[in-house]
C-alpha cells in the first residue's frame, strides 16, 4: 500500500472508530487491524494516538470553520461591509448544527466524530479547542461592526453563549427529546439553527437589565432576623 494510501485508510479507519466507540476504548492496535496495516506505519506517520486525534480533529474542524466564514463574508459582502448581528449568528452556529443534527447528517461517521469531540473532553481536543480562536476573532469583529455602542466584553459573551447553545443541543439532544417528549423536533435543523440565533440576538439587544434595588433590613422586634445574617 502506497505511504498516502497507507495514512488515509488509519485516519478513515480511526474516524470510524472513534465515532463508534468513542476516545477512550480504542486501541492503535484496534485501529491497525481495522485499516490492514502495521503499529510501525501508525507511529511513522502520526507519532502517537493523541496526534491521530488531533489531525482528525483539525481536519474536520477546518471544514466547519471554512464555511462559518464563507458564510460571514457573503453575508457582509451582501450589507455592504457590515452584516446584521443575525446573520452574523447564523454564519456562526449554522455549519456546525447543519453538520452534526438531521436525519440526512447526523448518522455519517464524520458528524457521529464530532458529536464524540464535543462529548468527550479529550487532551489533544481541549488543547486545539483552547488554541485555535483566530477565526473566532473575525466573527467578533463583524459583531463590533454591527453593534458599535456595545461593550466588547458583551460581544465575547454572545458569541460564546451562542457557541455554547449549539454545542449542547448537539451534546444533549436525546436528554431534550426525552424531556420534551418528542415535542421538540431535533431533526428540522433550520429551525434549531432559528431558535438559537434568536435567544443569541435577544441576548445581545435586550440592553441593560436594571438594577435589583437594595434589600431593606426586615427588623422584627427591634431584632434583625435571620434574612440579614
Amino acid at each position: 500500500m502506497a505511504s498516502d494510501q497507507t495514512r488515509s485508510a488509519i485516519l478513515a479507519a480511526a474516524e470510524r472508530l472513534y465515532a463508534d466507540r468513542g476516545f477512550g476504548d480504542v486501541t492503535l492496535r484496534d485501529i491497525v487491524a481495522e485499516a490492514n496495516v502495521n503499529l510501525a506505519a501508525v507511529n511513522y506517520h502520526f507519532g502517537s494516538k493523541d496526534e491521530l486525534i488531533a489531525e482528525l480533529f483539525v481536519t474536520r474542524s477546518i471544514q466547519t470553520n471554512r464555511e462559518r466564514l464563507n458564510e460571514l463574508k457573503a453575508a457582509e459582502e451582501s450589507g455592504g461591509g457590515r452584516a446584521s448581528i443575525e446573520d452574523i449568528m447564523r454564519a456562526l452556529v449554522g455549519p456546525t448544527l447543519r453538520g452534526c443534527l438531521g436525519p440526512d447528517r447526523e448518522g455519517s461517521t464524520a458528524a457521529r466524530f464530532m458529536i464524540r469531540a464535543s462529548i468527550e473532553s479529550v487532551p489533544p481536543i481541549r488543547r486545539i479547542k483552547n488554541r485555535e480562536v483566530d477565526h473566532l476573532r473575525k466573527f467578533a469583529a463583524a459583531m463590533r461592526r454591527a453593534m458599535p455602542g456595545r461593550d466588547d466584553t458583551e460581544l465575547y459573551w454572545g458569541l460564546h453563549f451562542a457557541l455554547a447553545m449549539a454545542h449542547h443541543t448537539i451534546r444533549e439532544k436525546e436528554r431534550l427529546l426525552r424531556l420534551s417528549e418528542g415535542k421538540c423536533d431535533l431533526d428540522d435543523v433550520r429551525a434549531i439553527i432559528d431558535r438559537v440565533v434568536t435567544v443569541s440576538v435577544m441576548a445581545l439587544t435586550m440592553g441593560d437589565l436594571p438594577s435589583k434595588p437594595a434589600l431593606r433590613p426586615v427588623v422584627v422586634h427591634g431584632r434583625l432576623t435571620r434574612q440579614d445574617l
